[in-house]
């Protein structure tokens, strides 16, 4: 197997509190993994950690330059954006207006969006145009954090096809920051279950057990996989 990234003893503390502990794992190529864990587990922490975006003690080594990464949808709100249109936008990755219609296409949307200013869009246009702008440039890994925030049942279930979609065409390797189960089952080759610490990793069948998602999210959870 290829890999792309291994980390080693990742510790990440915030405010001198420990925020993670003695994290190690590794992704290879073409890995769909999810990162698993209730609010306030580190999550967005450890995406930040992987990017070099905020201190951290242990080891962190990328195999591949070609990273583009999708914050939480807070961080990307709309109404915090100048009026620029979908084209603007697509400018700061430098993509030629053909490209843009190309992959505004590709992901479900009309070509003509790319003339509307982004906070004109809907809930769901805005989320396929920033899943649009996470892919173009042809990176090898994607980093979602939380893709389908403030989005309804239906729409998180489109969404995640489409990442599934684009997983399996572009051959890309995914880690997805989600605290729903049914993404792990449907959509995961790897899980990571985070909560300050690695409390379990590998493939979801072997390894996210009752008695681990008891541990993960505490008493009160009911484990139901269904498979069709």
């Amino acid at each position: 197997m290829q890999r792309v990234l291994e980390v080693k003893d990742l510790q990440v503390s915030l405010s001198g509190e420990k925020v993670i502990r003695d994290l190690s794992f590794e992704v290879n190529k073409r890995d769909s993994l999810v990162v698993l864990g209730p609010n306030g587990a580190g999550k967005t922490t450890l995406f930040k950690a992987l990017l070099g975006l905020i201190p951290y003690e242990g080891e962190v080594k990328w195999h591949t330059q070609k990273i583009s990464y999708l914050p939480p949808q807070e961080l990307v709100a709309r109404t915090s954006l100048f009026p620029l249109t979908v084209f603007d936008f697509f400018d700061f990755k430098k993509t030629s207006s053909s490209a843009t219609k190309k992959i505004l296409k590709e992901v479900g949307l009309e070509a003509s969006i790319a003339k509307k200013t982004v906070n004109k869009l809907s809930t769901g246009q805005f989320q396929r145009m920033i899943i649009a702008w996470a892919l173009a440039g042809d990176p090898d890994v994607l980093l979602f954090d939380e893709p389908t925030s403030g989005i309804d049942v239906g729409g998180q279930e489109t969404i995640y096809t489409l990442l599934h979609k684009f997983w399996e065409k572009r051959g890309l390797t995914i880690l997805l920051v989600t605290h729903e189960l049914n993404v792990v089952w449907e959509h995961a080759s790897q899980v990571l279950c985070l909560n300050k610490k690695g409390l379990c990793y590998g493939n979801p069948d072997e390894v996210l057990t009752p008695k681990k998602l008891k541990e993960l999210y505490g008493g009160g959870i009911k484990f139901y996989k269904h498979r069709q």
